[in-house]
């Protein structure tokens, strides 16, 4: 017996319960860090443009990237359960290739989500993280090079993904939920 067998023979009778869980770490993922970015990222970034040279400004984006960062990890916890959950879903739901609307989704997922997400980690917690690079020099955030390297990737980072993640997104929730012909 393969494994698809054997997962679509247990947990076929439970794909309702399963897709629940998938779209609930879906939605957590997907507007997890929304409030956040939207009303602090945001306002302070706009503040910052205007007077990129300020001292008070840059502490300002640098305590909001460095908080964003923490926030994130409910985002980032809710991805690999959003990613196993839609594998298992595959696996009991009799979908294939011959349903458009599910390659269209397989392919945003695979070509949009992971490699932003892949590198949206590394951002957030590993070699981008700011906080870290801060902590690991010693040095105030202002007279680091590194830390502001890191800031003006995370800031085009976030610029450049989140239109891109929020319109793959909605469409992503309204492939798995309308499974249009």
């Amino acid at each position: 017996m393969s494994i698809v067998n054997f997962v679509a023979e247990h947990l076929g009778p439970y794909y309702a319960q399963v897709k629940f869980i998938h779209l609930l770490f879906a939605t957590m993922w997907l507007w997890s860090t929304s409030v956040a970015y939207i009303n602090y990222v945001v306002p302070v970034l706009r503040q910052w443009f205007l007077d990129p040279n300020s001292p008070e400004l840059l502490r300002k984006r640098n305590e909001a990237l460095e908080r964003f960062d923490e926030g994130v990890v409910i985002e980032h916890v809710a991805f690999p359960f959003v990613l196993v959950t839609g594998v298992l879903l595959l696996m009991i739901g009799g979908w294939g290739v011959h349903n458009d609307w599910l390659v269209i989704k397989l392919a945003l997922v695979i070509l949009v989500f992971i490699p932003i997400e892949i590198f949206d980690y590394w951002l957030s917690h590993f070699g981008g993280n700011k906080r870290k690079a801060r902590l690991k020099e010693g040095v105030d955030a202002l007279d680091s090079p590194r830390y502001e390297k890191l800031t003006q990737m995370h800031i085009w980072f976030l610029t450049v993904t989140t239109p891109v993640i929020s319109m793959a997104g909605i469409t992503v929730l309204y492939l798995a939920t309308a499974k249009p012909a």
